[in-house]
């Protein structure tokens, strides 16, 4: 009866364990980027960007956006945004789902919400440009090469 007792203790004593360790807590990163694109009937744009979160994690990442639409135009883009809460910084890498109206003279600016599964991220910017249209494609982040040096 004993063995009994002291198993049963030991696999409630591993169930507390294992309930009571932490999960990964979620933190909040922000991006602060600068594009550069074109567009006629199709869009590709490219930059680079930093994320820094509350955790202390930071990345230096590349981003290129591509897609179609009724647009026109080149502008160049600098801004910040904030993602949705992850658990840690390598989760906004990949490949999100965006769709944008845009118009500028001179002066432009963009401000669109993509998403990839869970992990979303909200952003704005302004720059120079001309530029008219809106168009619906796929917004990358992927990390930066080691030693690259890319204004953002």
């Amino acid at each position: 009866m004993k063995t009994k007792t002291t198993l049963g203790t030991f696999v409630l004593g591993i169930v507390l364990v294992c309930a009571a360790a932490p999960a990964r807590a979620a933190t909040t990163c922000h991006l602060t980027f600068h594009l550069e694109g074109w567009s006629a009937f199709y869009k590709t744009a490219h930059g680079s960007g930093r994320v820094a979160c509350d955790n202390g994690q930071a990345r230096t990442v590349v981003l290129r956006t591509t897609g179609g639409g009724l647009t026109v135009g080149r502008s160049a883009i600098s801004g910040r945004g904030e993602f949705s809460p992850v658990g840690d910084v390598r989760e906004i890498y990949g490949k999100y789902a965006n769709a944008e109206a845009h118009a500028g003279a001179v002066r432009s600016s963009a401000a669109q919400v993509v998403t990839k599964g869970t992990v979303s991220l909200a952003f704005s910017g302004t720059g120079e440009g001309v530029d008219l249209g809106f168009d619906f494609g796929k917004f990358v982040i992927a990390p930066a090469a080691h030693g690259s040096r890319r204004r953002h």
